[in-house]
């Protein structure tokens, strides 16, 4: 399967819930909906900088990027969510980005 790097900056609301009810419980979000979509979570990292989470997932193909992409976004959770998808040889790397409306 290839592998995705997801960047994902959280908005004021995704703030308040991962103050709410934390660190583990969102990445146990994360991997429940990644798994149920036959994928795996590689990695989850809280990170300072433009962005708030780097997350490593073997995903089966684009489709199911996509799919986790705007299910994450409806939440309004995220204001900005980006992937970067490397082919197993690598020879490819695609970038996506995906920016919040409210912007």
């Amino acid at each position: 399967m290839p592998k995705y790097l997801i960047e994902a900056s959280y908005s004021a609301e995704g703030a308040k819930g991962l103050m709410k009810r934390g660190g583990t419980a969102r990445r146990a979000e994360v991997q429940k909906m990644v798994e149920s979509l036959g994928g795996r979570l590689d990695a989850f990292y809280f990170v300072f900088g433009e962005n708030d989470v780097h997350v490593i997932l073997d995903l089966p193909e684009n489709l199911t990027a996509a799919a986790i992409s705007l299910a994450v976004m409806s939440t309004g959770a995220e204001d900005r969510l980006g992937a970067t998808v490397i082919d197993q040889k690598l020879s490819c790397v695609v970038h996506v980005r995906v920016e919040s409306a409210l912007e």
